[in-house]
């Protein structure tokens, strides 16, 4: 139970820590992912306006009066052109970004040094009549055609293709449509390194977190561990010493009725037959919980060896037979032959015992009982479904396995009844690194499923 607690404590702090480094990496990454997007938003709309160029000297000016530095001739001839941009309150434009470029550097005049670009501009055919790659080294005219053809076949007026963010302008009076790109590769390239490098810095954070919570957690469930302790021994030595008073109890109560008897053979003591019964009850009880406390104890070690548990739980439901038929109960069985598990015999009866007298207890007269138990590859599976008179919460479902836990109406001290039967089915359960849980049906059906 400790070493649960404590990989709970560990598990749930680790998951805090990662979900606080997932929210503060991830807003700061998309933060900076949306800066690069907008800064280059801001310069393709400023080259749209002013025709695909910056409007500085040796810049800004039309196409068709440019002269291409690598030929020095001029460019050919070209319809006028006049450029319009998505603006944010018409329906269909693209979403503009919270975040806005610097206004200095919108203005400054080195802008158009720093900035890599180019522009293709097609006709109202989608034919290319201009294209102009003096800005990029990177990329051929064949190349810049081809991304402008595939920019104008997206449905987005804007978006990236590879590392080039572009900006499809709207048709002029002649038909003619602008598309012009942005090289961000050293913008994405600064992105990415800082992803990678905040990815790695919160991995190394949460591993040192884990060290530190993993040390820390032992000191933090120490108190809870004495805590359990001190019940633990508590449970097992009032159990020992109530053990002795409880026998003297009942031999004096024997002795009182024999001498009774001695006078009057046919008398009985009604008193003293209340005083042997509560007596019996209460050993019962303090031997069960002996057995539970030293079942939970984690130096407790069982003898482990290959059991049938196919021939063992046929024996046990013919057992309970006979006490299921007294008040007109059926256990039927669907047993699968020769199944075999690991485990410790002694502990498997007492399993076996305590979900098969559940069962018997709590199902109503003319109830049925169904064993069904299958066997695996890893794993075995036994099932035992009793009827009930009423509807068992949800709620009381999760709480059955727990000692002295009783729902209200079915599961009262009438059936003679302790509370801590199914807990100590749990406990010799997870002793053999297994799984127990219960389910309760509509039709009025509890379930105790047992996977070992």
């Amino acid at each position: 139970m400790i070493r649960k607690l404590r990989i709970r404590l560990i598990l749930i702090t680790m998951a805090a820590v990662l979900l606080v480094m997932i929210i503060l990496i991830g807003g700061i990454n998309i933060s900076n992912y949306r800066q690069v997007v907008s800064e280059s938003d801001e310069i393709l709309d400023l080259l749209m306006i002013n025709g695909g160029a910056f409007a500085e000297p040796n810049a800004g000016r039309d196409p068709k009066d440019m002269t291409d530095p690598r030929t020095g001739e001029g460019f050919p001839e070209m319809p006028d052109f006049e450029t319009t941009i998505n603006v944010d309150d018409e329906p269909g434009r693209r979403a503009r970004s919270f975040m806005r470029f610097d206004e200095s550097r919108m203005n400054s005049p080195e802008l158009a040094y720093e900035t890599r670009y180019f522009t293709v501009i097609f006709d109202e055919n989608e034919n290319v009549i201009f294209a102009d790659t003096n800005r990029i080294s990177a990329v051929s005219e064949t190349k810049a055609v081809e991304y402008a053809q595939k920019a104008l076949r997206k449905r987005s007026s804007s978006g990236f293709i590879g590392d080039y963010r572009y900006l499809v302008g709207q048709e002029d009076e002649a038909g003619c449509t602008m598309v012009i790109f942005r090289d961000c590769g050293a913008s994405l390239a600064h992105f990415r390194n800082f992803k990678n490098i905040s990815i790695f810095v919160s991995l190394l954070c949460l591993l040192g977190v884990g060290i530190l919570v993993f040390i820390a957690s032992g000191r933090v469930v120490r108190p809870v561990a004495e805590s359990y302790e001190k019940q633990k021994r508590f449970i097992s030595d009032a159990g020992h010493e109530i053990k002795t008073p409880l026998a003297i109890i009942s031999a004096d109560a024997d002795v009182l009725e024999m001498d009774l008897q001695s006078f009057d053979p046919s008398s009985e003591n009604e008193w003293l037959s209340d005083i042997r019964t509560q007596t019996k009850r209460l050993s019962e009880l303090t031997a069960d919980l002996i057995a539970l406390s030293k079942m939970e104890e984690t130096t407790t070690t069982l003898e482990m060896k290959d059991l049938n548990l196919s021939e063992m739980t046929k024996k046990h439901a013919g057992s309970f037979a006979a006490v299921a038929a007294s008040g007109n109960k059926k256990i039927s069985e669907k047993i699968e032959a020769d199944v075999h598990i690991q485990g410790d015999k002694k502990s498997i009866d007492s399993l076996l015992s305590i979900v098969l007298d559940n069962a018997v207890k709590y199902c109503p007269k003319d109830g049925n009982i169904e064993v069904r138990l299958v066997g695996g590859k890893r794993h075995v599976h036994l099932d035992i479904t009793n009827d009930t008179e009423e509807v068992i919460p949800e709620d009381s479902v999760k709480h059955l396995f727990e000692r002295f836990y009783r729902t209200d109406s079915s599961r009262n001290s009438e059936t003679g009844g302790y509370g801590i039967g199914l807990s100590m089915a749990k406990a010799i359960v997870e002793k053999h690194k297994g799984r127990i849980a219960a389910a309760f049906d509509p039709e009025k059906k509890l379930t105790i499923s047992i996977i070992l």
